[in-house]
Order: structure tokens, then C-alpha cells, then sequence
């Protein structure tokens, strides 16, 4: 088929093959393989995967292991405690944020960037930031609050249970909350002012025009962003692996962090696997409860 005969209306299915030939061959490679790799890894008692090696026999004792796991049932409690508090955490903040840098008023680009700052900064070097400034022995928050007499003592954040819990949710909402403020901020400059405006002729206050006007409007935009915080929270490693190591005692062990002790620590790359894709059925299945609950809507 030569080049002219592709711009027929006739052949532009041909052509939007060809066009997405080389995208559909990269999605492939860079998902499809290694997903349909775990799988069939996750279904091995195997301790180091090797290229061309043998295939193990197939066996659902890594699953198995892992539903019977108390280490596994208490990251999964880790990580969903983390999805719980980061997520409202960073709504509460976001939304916040972006109802403030909505606003008119001198130095409104000022205040948008900082807002969205911590985004970009990269994961392990806010961690590092977060490890350094809740440091039991040199860390600027101990100073700080040694300063302020508010604590007689330093506080080993980061070598008891509950703080650092405390320190690693902290720093991903942190890192999370400029994301829901964009995103926010986008469906709020796309609510026509006509409606707020109606909501004035009809006597609605403030609050009454976010209740009534702004939020059924932003929904969309807040289930989408839910999605993708949750996600984000349930596969985030750096945050947590830096600034505890999954410490101390498993306190901070999410399902990431276990993930990766067991793959790359013990060596159970089956295990690891299975582990994998366990999280990722969960992952898939909030996903889809919250879009056909948005789509039902």
C-alpha cells in the first residue's frame, strides 16, 4: 500500500495502525512483558530469577504464603493507614491551597509556584530532607522545639514506632498535596462564574456556594485525583525506605517497602512477585470502584 493510498478515507484505519504501531510496540515492552513476567513468576517457588534459565514447576504456595502472612497482613494495615491519613491530608491541604491561589491578589504566580513546588522536587532528596530534619540528635526540629521549650529532651523521631509513622505521613503529604492543589485549581477556573453568581442572587453565602456549587462541580476532578494519590501512596518506596528503612520494628513497613525486602533483601523473587501483583488487584479494584461509582453518577 503506498503512501498516497493511506490518506484515503478509506484506508485511515491502516494508518492509524501504522501510526500506533511503534507506541503499541513500546507499551509492550515496557508493561505488557514485564507484568506477564511477574505473573509467571509469581506462580514459581523461586528464590533468583535468571534469563533462559528453567521454568520451576507451577505451584500457589507463594500466595498462599502471602494470605497467611501475618508480615504481610501488617503492611498491608501500614499501607492502608498511610492511604487513609495522606489522602486526607493532602485534600484538606490542597484544596485549601488552591481555593487561596484562585483568589486575585498581588503576587498570585508567586504563591501558585510555591504551592506547587515540593511536586517537583525528586523523592529522594525531600526524604533525605525530612530524615536530616527529624534527626534524634542534629535535626532542626528537635532544635526548634528545644528552642521553644516545648519538649525537655530530644525526641528520637525516627527510632520509635508512632513518630516516625508520624514523620513518613507527614512527608508524603508533603510531596502529595500539590499535586490534588493543581489539579483542583484546574476544575475551579473551568466553573462558570454565572453560577456562583446565581448563587449570590438567590442569597447563598460563602460557604453555601462551596457546598452547593464548587464542590459537585470539582467531584470529577477529585475522584480522578483520589485515584492517582492512592496510587501513588501504595507504590511509594523512596519516601519510606529513606527516611525509616521500613522501620523501626515493621512500623513503617508498606506493602512497597515488603515488596522490595523480600525480592531484593531475602531473595524470594517468587514471593516478591506474588506479593506484586496482590497489591496491584487491590490497586486495580479501588480504581474501578471509584470510576464506575463516578461514571454512575
Amino acid at each position: 500500500m503506498t503512501a498516497a493510498r493511506l490518506w484515503r478515507p478509506g484506508a485511515r484505519g491502516w494508518l492509524g495502525i501504522l501510526l500506533m504501531g511503534p507506541s503499541a510496540i513500546t507499551v509492550a515492552f515496557l508493561i505488557v512483558f514485564p507484568l506477564a513476567r511477574a505473573l509467571d513468576l509469581s506462580f514459581q517457588k523461586i528464590r533468583i530469577s535468571r534469563v533462559g534459565g528453567a521454568r520451576l514447576p507451577f505451584t500457589l504456595d507463594n500466595y498462599t504464603r502471602a494470605l497467611g502472612n501475618d508480615e504481610f497482613w501488617n503492611a498491608a494495615e501500614i499501607s492502608l493507614a498511610f492511604v487513609l491519613l495522606v489522602t486526607i491530608g493532602c485534600f484538606l491541604i490542597g484544596i485549601a491551597a488552591a481555593l487561596m491561589v484562585n483568589q486575585r491578589f498581588p503576587g498570585r504566580r508567586i504563591a501558585r509556584l510555591l504551592v506547587a513546588l515540593p511536586w517537583a522536587v525528586p523523592e529522594v532528596v525531600a526524604a533525605t530532607i525530612w530524615a536530616w530534619m527529624f534527626d534524634g540528635s542534629f535535626g532542626v526540629i528537635n532544635w526548634l522545639l528545644l528552642k521553644l521549650d516545648l519538649i525537655s529532651g530530644p525526641i528520637a523521631w525516627l527510632s520509635q514506632p508512632h513518630e516516625a509513622f508520624a514523620v513518613c505521613t507527614v512527608a508524603l503529604i508533603w510531596s502529595g498535596y500539590p499535586f490534588v492543589a493543581v489539579m483542583v485549581l484546574a476544575g475551579l477556573q473551568a466553573i462558570p462564574e454565572e453560577l456562583y453568581e446565581a448563587a449570590r442572587m438567590d442569597g447563598a453565602h460563602a460557604w453555601q456556594r462551596f457546598r452547593d456549587v464548587t464542590l459537585p462541580a470539582l467531584r470529577p476532578v477529585c475522584a480522578i485525583a483520589m485515584v492517582l494519590v492512592v496510587l501513588r501512596v501504595i507504590r511509594d518506596f523512596a519516601t519510606v525506605y529513606v527516611i525509616t528503612g521500613g522501620g523501626p520494628v515493621g512500623a513503617t513497613r508498606s506493602l512497597a517497602v515488603y515488596t522490595y525486602e523480600q525480592a531484593f533483601s531475602f531473595y524470594n523473587i517468587g514471593y516478591a512477585a506474588a506479593v506484586g501483583l496482590i497489591t496491584l488487584l487491590l490497586c486495580a479494584a479501588f480504581s474501578t470502584m471509584v470510576v464506575r461509582r463516578q461514571v454512575a453518577r
